[in-house]
């Protein structure tokens, strides 16, 4: 059976790079493929930081600051829900807290980091594209299907945990920490790059988090956490995952289960794909013991 390093050694043409067909590439041309890959990759977040970088009023006033309006979409939903359960102090009228920049480069650096973090998340979907040209060649046909699949379905989760991150648990944290006060002879004065540290770190982590579900496909691969194990302690990431949302959120029950209630849908959806994983493991091992049973009667 070949391994995963010999089947790699494929040809030049294959990889879309020219030359003849059926011409192995050595270790010293892998790593040229590898250079060119990160080289397109960077390419493609300096495009998005770019982008970022010259159309400034869009991303910040349009959205990064978009969360600091009463008139958000979270904070109207949020104001129906409390009219609707009949719930009070839902509807935010006024966000407690004004910005500036205190540093001679303040917001030329917080425009940098923005424009970084853009240049990540817009390019994010191309540079898994690249790493999947990189892999394919060196898969089977049955491989490239699932590795296809998997980059598919990374960029969609990323995609929804910073849509989930931005409307949902930037807003909420804003909010929450926009209001706190400890004493009414105190002001809330945010420093520019911390208000938008907030926004864009929660934003992308949560896009990281909502990896989980192929995070856990790993883990169940290499026979670190399975099904059993995830449904054990399911009670406990549940804890985990409302403690979580406690913090993160203002002290009502409606914010909370917004912010809980999808994190634990993605702790389900991470316990199918694990439970569906071993399965498939499971079926290989049989057909390949059946497969050596014969020659081991023959024996």
């Amino acid at each position: 059976m070949a391994t995963a390093a010999s089947r790699t050694q494929t040809s030049t043409a294959d990889r879309g790079e020219g030359g003849a067909e059926g011409k192995e590439m050595s270790f010293l041309e892998h790593l040229e493929e590898l250079r060119w890959l990160l080289f397109r990759s960077a390419c493609a977040i300096a495009v998005g930081m770019v982008l970022a970088f010259v159309y400034k009023e869009f991303f910040f006033d349009t959205i990064l600051f978009a969360p600091r309006d009463p008139n958000f979409i979270t904070y109207r939903g949020l104001c129906w829900l409390g009219m609707r359960s009949g719930i009070d102090g839902m509807c935010i009228k006024e966000m407690g807290f004004t910005i500036q920049s205190a540093q001679v480069s303040g917001q030329f650096m917080t425009h940098m980091t923005v424009a970084f973090t853009a240049g990540l998340i817009l390019a994010f979907p191309y540079v898994l594209w690249e790493i999947w040209r990189f892999v394919a060649p060196g898969l089977k046909d049955k491989e490239k299907g699932a590795v296809r699949g998997i980059i598919g379905f990374a960029t969609l989760l990323f995609l929804i945990g910073i849509g989930f991150g931005y409307v949902v648990l930037a807003p909420l944290s804003v909010q929450f920490f926009g209001g706190y006060s400890v004493s009414a002879s105190v002001q809330n004065i945010f420093m520019l790059d911390s208000y938008i540290g907030i926004v864009t770190s929660v934003t992308l982590w949560t896009g990281v988090v909502f990896q989980l579900p192929l995070v856990i496909v790993f883990l169940t691969r290499i026979g670190i956490a399975g099904p059993a194990f995830l449904r054990t302690y399911r009670k406990h990431g549940y804890v985990v995952i409302f403690v979580l949302a406690a913090i993160v959120t203002p002290p009502d029950v409606v914010s909370q289960l917004l912010v809980g209630l999808p994190l634990m849908l993605l702790y389900e959806i991470s316990i199918f794909l694990s439970a569906r994983t071993q399965k498939r493991m499971d079926r290989r091992r049989a057909e390949e013991d059946n497969r050596r049973a014969p020659s081991n009667a023959v024996a």
